[in-house]
């Protein structure tokens, strides 16, 4: 098969390879899966620059997330399974081989069937971003009624998130940096949308749902948000947080969030429970069946231009995700 790969940590343009490796064989419990598509992630381009720690294998071929169809399994699972449409998770996580590859094995519940209509460039976005939205928004359960504040909202997390507690019935601000990621904050679906590098943000979130405070924020930046979120969470609020780049050691103001009973839930989607999990899943499953997501593709590459895929989020000026085609 064609694969891309590194065997040492370093820049995109100097280490990924594209070459001939042997196609993988599923053991069992596994599925291979022949790809079509590849999801970049900022976890990803991390990983191959040596910011996540030194390599953990010989050889390692990026990317968690892809989509595709299963086209051979492993003894004791189903040869039914044979043809079916599924995107992928944690492919790359704490394994040698993950997406960026014509072909991938891997643990059949690692395997997940998509809902007809969403293509294999959608479904490539489904293992990370729309998953960690999924959970941050619905954790906790229902979010009917409440009012959701989505930091970051034209993010690629921040994208999914917004539509999903749209979708649960709940009232949805979004911060942004700037009217481009307005425009893609309110094309999700944001109720109202706030520019955090103007004015007072606290302020504009509270004028924004009446002067009421908000009842969970979906958090991408903890600690350099803390200022704003803690003015602006309510009684039994939850703060689910997976991200805190601009501020990794944050100083927390305990009580004043105590007195108010709320909840800092910090959250990684590699390490859902399988409880977790399938609850997620359950919901996810039913947000595309109903088709209530759309899905902000900003750029899409060959196999062959996989370092440049990786530039590109690197840069941070994509609005949505990065995904690799592969024929």
């Amino acid at each position: 098969m064609r694969a891309v790969w590194y065997e040492t940590t370093g820049p995109a343009a100097q280490v990924l390879r594209l070459g001939e490796m042997e196609t993988p064989q599923p053991g069992p419990g596994e599925v291979r899966v022949r790809l079509s598509a590849s999801g970049v992630n900022p976890s990803d381009v991390k990983s191959r620059d040596g910011l996540r720690g030194p390599i953990a294998f010989p050889r390692v071929i990026p990317h968690s997330d892809g989509a595709g169809e299963i086209d051979a399994v492993g003894e004791g699972v189903s040869p039914a399974r044979i043809g079916e449409r599924v995107w992928v998770w944690n492919a790359a996580y704490r394994r040698a081989f993950g997406t960026c590859a014509e072909y991938v094995c891997l643990p059949e519940a690692q395997a997940v069937s998509m809902p007809k209509g969403t293509s294999f460039e959608a479904g490539a976005c489904l293992g990370i971003p729309a998953s960690t939205a999924c959970h941050a928004v619905f954790a906790d359960g229902d979010v009917a009624g409440q009012t959701v504040l989505v930091t970051g909202g034209a993010g690629a997390v921040g994208h999914y998130a917004i539509q999903l507690a749209r979708w649960g019935g709940a009232k949805v601000i979004a911060t942004v940096s700037g009217p481009e990621k307005a425009k893609a904050a309110e094309a999700a679906g944001a109720h109202a949308v706030v520019n955090y590098r103007e004015g007072d943000v606290a302020a504009a979130i509270l004028a924004a749902n009446h002067g009421k405070p908000v009842d969970r924020v979906v958090e991408v930046e903890f600690g350099g948000n803390l200022p704003v979120t803690s003015a602006v969470i309510g009684e039994g609020g939850v703060i689910a947080a997976y991200g805190s780049m601009a501020d990794a050691e944050p100083k927390l103001p305990f009580y004043p969030l105590m007195f108010r009973n709320v909840t800092l839930r910090m959250l990684i989607v590699y390490l859902l429970s399988s409880p977790e999990r399938a609850r997620m899943l359950a919901r996810l499953d039913a947000a595309l069946e109903e088709g209530a997501l759309s899905h902000a593709i900003a750029a899409t590459f060959d196999l062959a231009d996989s370092a440049k895929a990786h530039e590109a989020v690197e840069s941070g000026k994509l609005i949505g995700n990065a995904v690799i085609t592969i024929s």
